[in-house]
């Protein structure tokens, strides 16, 4: 049975790495940065909707700005599948 993250991964999911800099509640002039790291799906990024959508929601610091970065941890060229097996002894 294959972990459910390795699934993921093999249905296009990868690392994403978000920077958010977002305005101080007490000081809206200062700038706050956050980063958040999770698995997500390019190009469409439904966790990242998802996280901002809650960020919007429920976190009294307005967003300024988002970078992120994806990287899929597993490509075409990373695995493949044998044909055989054979053992060494």
């Amino acid at each position: 049975m294959t972990s459910s993250d390795f699934s993921r991964q093999l249905e296009g999911y990868g690392l994403l790495t978000a920077q958010i800099l977002y305005h101080m509640p007490d000081h809206p002039g200062l700038l706050q940065t956050f980063l958040w790291q999770t698995q997500d799906k390019a190009p469409v990024f439904p966790e990242l909707k998802r996280f901002l959508t809650f960020w919007e929601r429920d976190i009294d610091g307005k967003i300024h700005s988002v970078r992120i970065c994806h990287r899929d941890l597993i490509g075409p060229s990373d695995w493949r599948l044998l044909d055989a097996e054979y053992p060494i002894h």
